[in-house]
């Protein structure tokens, strides 16, 4: 099994300010996850207080990276922006994203999966809950960042 997210991992979490987003970013935070920064254009410049962390909120992809380091983005949006969300993430050079959503247009999916291919970054589709581990000695640098997986809940294809 890779780890994918380690104690190297600086994650920003699109759409933090939702309701599932800020339930899950609750958690990550718990469990030793180092959250740098949300994403919502429409509350850019606040932050968002998780039991005793003022996370901040950044206007897009681009100034969370360029303010933080952040080379995780964990993705908690409807289905309808999620690929808006996924290629902010990847053109923003975003090396691993996690897309949490359910519900994905296949189309929508194939289209990430590719431009995450062309641009190297690695893309994992509901498999966030195996993807954490931050106490785990396994280095950032040792991640596989060309691997790509894409498997919304709309697509799923058997186990090979």
């Amino acid at each position: 099994m890779a780890i994918f997210i380690d104690a190297d991992s600086r994650v920003i979490v699109q759409g933090m300010t939702g309701s599932e987003g800020m339930k899950h970013t609750t958690r990550m935070l718990a469990s030793g996850t180092t959250v740098v920064g949300g994403v919502n254009p429409r509350k850019a410049g606040t932050s968002v207080a998780f039991d005793g962390t003022d996370v901040p909120v950044f206007g897009s992809v681009t100034e969370a990276v360029a303010a933080t380091g952040a080379n995780v983005s964990v993705i908690f949006v409807p289905p309808a922006h999620t690929k808006g969300a996924v290629v902010e993430a990847i053109e923003a050079g975003v090396p691993l994203v996690v897309i949490i959503t359910e519900g994905v247009p296949v189309a929508d999916s194939a289209e990430f999966f590719t431009l995450a291919q062309a641009k190297g970054s690695a893309s994992s589709a509901r498999t966030a809950p195996a993807s954490s581990a931050p106490a785990s000695p396994t280095s950032a640098s040792s991640r596989p960042t060309s691997r790509v997986r894409a498997r919304s809940a709309s697509c799923r294809s058997p186990a090979p």
